[in-house]
């Protein structure tokens, strides 16, 4: 019970990562499975894929195929839509962890 609780908060953090990486660079999704569990994220593939193709459909990312070392893989950069979400999102988180962090 408690996993799934947590999974539905940590679901936002992970959404905003990848909108904050994606927004400097493409990025992909062993490299952000990567990246993740270096802030304590315990992802699976299974998991992060469905994000990614969420955040597409969202207009949030935009993907980008390319051949590397004769595989195709995928890479998914923010777009301005993704950009005024994680400017906005920032902005809420910011205005929270402050309210939060003094009680």
């Amino acid at each position: 019970m408690q996993d799934k609780i947590f999974r539905k908060f940590f679901l936002g953090f992970i959404q905003t990562h990848i909108l904050h990486h994606a927004k400097s660079e493409p990025v992909y999704g062993v490299w952000m499975i990567e990246e993740l569990r270096r802030h304590g994220y315990d992802i699976s593939p299974g998991t992060l894929y469905p994000i990614l193709h969420g955040l597409e459909s969202s207009g949030l990312l935009v993907r980008q195929e390319r051949i590397v070392d004769g595989k195709v893989r995928k890479y998914y950069s923010t777009t301005d839509l993704g950009m005024t979400v994680l400017i906005e999102v920032k902005k809420r988180a910011s205005e929270l962890f402050k309210e939060i962090k003094d009680k």
